[in-house]
């Protein structure tokens, strides 16, 4: 009995590590489980940033090609400019919409552009009259402008020869206080330089 008992005694022992290393095993499985799980949402937390940035970077390099342009534009020297306020282009209140009689002009005006100087370049001014908030007035002279330059585009004028900015109210040319004024004020204003 003495010589099974140190057997038995090293069986009992080497059974106890045995479990205790297959409860470790589950413990240490579970947890890399917990673990593989997050990793997961910080790849996918990951990813979404990673389109984020790209989508930001898209939006820095037009940003820079607006800017370059705007400073060949701030260089040039003024040769004339066109405006188009309520009564040929017709701005409805918080609309950018062009009128047929805005593009009529436009389109002669486009191709004008393109007839001469290839060294021309056109800065599109949108303005809005003084109702509305300052942030809303910013975006329709923009959207104002950017609505002359799409169609522009359309009609053969290179996209690297314009250059859009918002005035929003900030540049009245006729009194707000009345309605003809605030119609002349919701105009967009076409400056050539050279």
């Amino acid at each position: 009995m003495q010589r099974l008992r140190p057997a038995l005694f090293a069986a009992t022992a080497l059974a106890a590590l045995t479990l205790g290393g297959c409860a470790s095993k589950e413990y240490v499985n579970e947890q890399v489980a917990v673990i593989d799980g997050k990793n997961l949402v910080t790849q996918n937390e990951l990813n979404e940033q990673k389109t984020k940035i790209a989508q930001l970077d898209l939006t820095t390099q037009d940003a820079l090609k607006r800017a370059t342009a705007a400073g060949k534009l701030a260089e040039g020297k003024f040769l004339y400019s066109m405006v188009l306020s309520d009564d040929s282009v017709k701005f409805p209140v918080d609309s950018a919409k062009l009128s047929p009689e805005a593009e009529q002009r436009l389109t002669a005006f486009a191709d004008k552009m393109k007839s001469e100087n290839r060294n021309i370049y056109l800065e599109i001014q949108g303005h809005t009259d003084a109702r509305g908030p300052d942030t809303l007035n910013q975006r329709l002279g923009e959207e104002r402008a950017e609505a002359v330059r799409l169609f522009m585009n359309q009609h053969g004028v290179a996209l690297n020869r314009m250059a859009t900015i918002s005035y929003g109210k900030k540049e009245p040319v006729a009194d707000n206080k009345t309605r003809d004024g605030r119609a002349e004020n919701r105009r967009v204003v076409l400056i050539v330089m050279s």
